[in-house]
C-alpha cells in the first residue's frame, strides 16, 4: 500500500528539483554557481567569468549563446580566485560583497524602507526588481542598463539630463567595463551616440510621420516603436509582436547600434538592422550647410540648394553662394524627404504658419521644420516647430520616406532663384581647380615632395628607366606605373601598402629583407590565404595592439592592394571600415606585384616585371 504512494512522492520530487527560483532574500543569498531564473525561464542570473574577472549579470537562460543583457558590476569587478556573495538586506538593498566584505555594487534609491516581505526578483522580461509586499517595485535594473534593450522596456528618455539611463557599450569583445560610447536622448527629440562627449551618430528630431514605426525583418515577425509624453519629456519603447523570437537592440564597442533576433535555425543572432550606414551617416560627416544623398546608389555628399564646396576638405562642407540680407520678409525652399539638422531651437505651442512666419521675420532664422505630433500619447502640446539660427549640420536626404519637409531659407532676389545642388568629392578635377590655371594631367608637385616620396631617388625606389630617364615609385598603383592611369583609388592602393608597412615594419622596396618572396605584398598575401598572417606582424605591433585589431589591418590593406581599381573601396570607406570592427570586410583577391630581377649579365642592367600570382600574365616593363 506503502507503495500506491511512491508515485506522487517521485512526482513532487522532480517538481521541486525543477522548479525556477526567480528571487533573493535576505535569508538566501546568490553564490557563485547559484542561479536566479524568471518564472517564464527566458532569462536569468548568476555569477559569470570573463578572462580573469567575475561579474553578476542577467543572459538569456533558453538559447545556446550565452548572451549577456545587464550586468551589476561591470566597472567593479571581482577576481576570479576570490568568491563573493550578492545579498539581500534588511533595508531592502542589493549588495554585491567580496570575501573580505567589502561591497562592490549597491543598488540606490531614495526610499527608506524595511525589509518586511520584500524581496529580488527576476522578471521574465529580463528585469531585475526590488518588489515590496505591496507588489510596488522600488528599485529595477532597466533604470542602469548596460549596452542591451529588450522589447517592453521604458528606454531612452528624450532628457539631456537622464544620463544614468544611457546605454554605455563594453570595452572590448571580453571587457564589459564602460567604454567611450554611449546611447541616449539628447533634448526633447533626439537619440545621439556619443564617443566621449562629441555626438557620433544622431537620430533625427522626432517627426509625425516617425514616431510609431515598425521595422520588418525578413521574417514574419514585426517590431513596433513608439514614443510616450509624459508632460516632462519623452520616453521610448520597443515592442515586437506575438510569438516572435528574442530580439535585441546594442550598442557595441566600435559605436555601432544593432537590432538583433535569434535565429534558432543557425543558433546564433541575425542582424536586422544597423547605424551608422557605411556611407556619410556618422555625425556631421559632410560637414556644415551639406547633407548625404541617400537617393543615390552610393550615398554622396552634397551641398544644399544655394551652397557651393567651401574648399576641397570635406569636413568643411559647404559655404553660402550669396549672403543673406536682413529686411522684409525670407524666402524659403521646400527640401523633401530630409533628416532635419541639429542644433535646433524648439518653439512651443505653435501652428504651422505661425512657426513659418516665427522664422520669416527673425533674420537670424536659417531654416525651420514642423512637425504635428499626432502619433505621440501627447498630454499637452502636440505641435512640434523647430528653427535653425546658425550653422545647418549633420542632415541627410532619405530614400525611404523617413525624413520631412526642411525649408531653407535663400537670398531675397530679382527673377525666380533655383538652388544649385552641387556635388563634391576628391577629384582631380576639384584638385585642377585649386591649381588655378595648371594642367589637369600635369599638376605641380614640388622637388621636395618628389626627393621624399622617393627616397632621394633611391635605387630601391625605381621602377624602371628608358630614354627620357629613370621611372621611381611615392607606392605606385599599377595601373598607374603600367598605363599611366591615376584615380581615386589609387590612394587606397598606396594605402594598402603603407599599412603593410606599418605592421610588418618593413618596406615594400626592399624585398631582399623577405625570404623567397619579390616583396612585400606577395609575402603578405601568401601568409594571409595560409592563415598565418600573425608572422607578418612586427614584435613592436604584438606588445602593443591586440591580434584581432592587427589582422583586421592586415586583411583591409590586402583589400586595398588589389589589381582592378573597382575591387578597392573608397578612403572614406576605409577609414570607417577601421573604426568600425562590426563591419564585414570584403574578401581580396589574389594581388598583382612588382618585383626586381638581377640580370645575370650584367650587374647595371634590371629587368622590373609585374607578375600576377595566377601565372596568366608577364609583361616586362622596358626602356623605349
Amino acid at each position: 500500500m506503502g507503495m500506491a504512494y511512491l508515485p506522487v512522492f517521485l512526482f513532487l520530487f522532480m517538481a521541486c528539483l525543477c522548479r525556477s527560483d526567480d528571487r533573493l532574500t535576505s535569508a538566501k543569498p546568490l553564490l557563485p554557481g547559484d542561479v536566479l531564473i524568471s518564472d517564464g525561464g527566458v532569462f536569468a542570473l548568476g555569477f559569470f567569468s570573463l578572462k580573469n574577472s567575475k561579474y553578476v549579470g542577467i543572459w538569456y537562460n533558453n538559447i545556446p549563446e550565452r548572451t549577456y543583457v545587464w550586468i551589476a558590476n561591470r566597472n567593479n569587478p571581482l577576481t576570479t580566485n576570490l568568491p563573493g556573495k550578492l545579498v539581500f538586506t534588511n533595508s531592502s538593498d542589493l549588495v554585491l560583497l567580496d570575501s573580505t566584505g567589502q561591497a562592490l555594487w549597491t543598488t540606490t534609491y531614495n526610499i527608506t524602507t524595511r525589509n518586511d516581505g520584500a524581496a529580488a526578483v527576476l522578471l521574465n522580461s529580463g528585469n531585475l526588481v526590488v518588489r515590496l509586499p505591496n507588489g510596488t517595485d522600488i528599485w529595477e535594473s532597466f533604470h542602469y542598463p548596460t549596452d542591451t534593450i529588450v522589447p517592453n522596456v521604458r528606454c531612452f528618455s528624450l532628457s539631456s539630463t537622464d544620463i544614468a539611463r544611457r546605454l554605455v557599450a563594453w570595452k572590448g569583445p571580453s571587457d564589459p567595463s564602460s567604454s567611450d560610447f554611449s546611447m541616449g536622448g539628447d533634448s526633447d527629440f533626439q537619440i545621439v551616440v556619443w564617443n566621449r562627449t562629441k555626438p557620433y551618430w544622431r537620430r533625427p528630431a522626432l517627426g509625425g510621420n516617425v514616431i510609431s514605426g515598425s521595422f520588418q525583418s525578413n521574417t514574419t515577425f514585426v517590431m513596433y516603436q513608439s514614443t510616450v509624453d509624459t508632460g516632462n519629456g519623452y520616453y521610448m519603447k520597443m515592442t515586437v509582436s506575438d510569438g516572435s523570437p528574442n530580439v535585441r537592440l546594442t550598442l557595441d564597442y566600435t559605436g555601432m547600434v544593432s537590432f538583433r533576433w535569434w535565429n534558432s535555425a543557425t543558433s546564433s543572432w541575425t542582424v536586422f538592422n544597423q547605424f551608422p550606414s557605411p556611407f556619410c551617416d556618422q555625425y556631421a560627416f559632410c560637414g556644415p550647410f551639406a547633407y548625404c544623398d541617400d537617393t543615390e546608389s552610393v550615398p554622396t555628399c552634397k551641398c544644399l540648394d544655394g551652397f557651393e564646396p567651401d574648399n576641397l576638405n570635406l569636413s568643411r562642407g559647404c559655404r553660402r553662394q550669396e549672403e543673406l540680407k536682413c529686411g522684409g520678409e525670407g524666402s524659403f525652399l521646400t527640401l523633401p524627404d530630409m533628416k532635419t539638422p541639429d542644433q535646433f531651437l524648439h518653439i512651443r505651442n505653435k501652428s504651422f504658419n505661425q512657426c513659418a512666419e516665427y522664422c520669416s521675420h527673425n533674420c537670424s532664422c536659417t531654416a525651420y521644420a514642423y512637425a504635428n505630433l499626432e502619433n505621440v500619447y501627447a498630454a499637452v502640446d502636440r505641435s512640434r516647430c523647430l528653427v535653425w539660427t546658425g550653422v545647418l549640420i549633420d542632415t541627410k536626404k532619405f530614400s525611404n520616406g523617413f525624413g520631412e519637409n526642411l525649408y531653407l531659407r535663400y537670398p531675397n532676389t530679382s527673377g525666380n532663384y533655383q538652388g544649385k545642388k552641387t556635388q563634391y568629392s576628391h577629384t582631380l578635377q576639384e584638385a585642377s581647380n585649386k591649381l588655378g590655371n595648371e594642367s589637369l594631367e600635369y599638376p605641380s608637385i614640388s622637388l621636395e615632395d618628389i626627393i621624399t616620396a622617393t627616397n632621394n631617388f633611391s635605387y630601391y625606389n625605381m621602377l624602371g628607366k628608358g630614354g627620357f630617364g629613370k621611372v621611381y615609385s611615392g607606392y605606385m598603383s599599377p595601373e598607374y606605373a603600367m598605363e599611366g592611369s591615376f584615380s581615386v583609388k589609387s590612394d587606397t592602393y598606396s594605402f594598402g601598402v603603407l599599412l603593410l608597412e606599418i605592421v610588418s615594419g618593413l618596406k615594400i622596396s626592399s624585398p631582399n629583407l623577405i625570404m623567397d618572396f619579390p616583396n612585400l605584398i606577395a609575402f603578405a598575401w601568401s601568409l594571409w590565404k595560409d592563415g598565418k598572417a600573425m608572422e607578418l606582424v612586427d614584435s613592436s605591433v604584438v606588445d602593443s595592439c591586440s591580434c584581432h585589431e592587427v589582422l583586421r589591418c592586415i586583411h583591409l590593406a590586402l583589400v586595398c592592394v588589389q589589381d582592378q581599381p573597382n575591387a578597392r573601396p573608397l578612403m572614406s570607406s576605409i577609414v570607417f571600415m577601421l573604426e568600425n570592427e562590426a563591419v564585414s570586410l570584403p574578401t581580396p583577391k589574389q594581388p598583382v606585384f612588382f618585383t626586381r630581377i638581377r640580370n645575370s649579365e650584367s650587374d647595371q642592367s634590371n629587368e622590373y616585371i609585374l607578375r600576377s600570382l595566377n601565372n596568366m600574365t608577364i609583361t616586362t616593363i622596358e626602356g623605349r
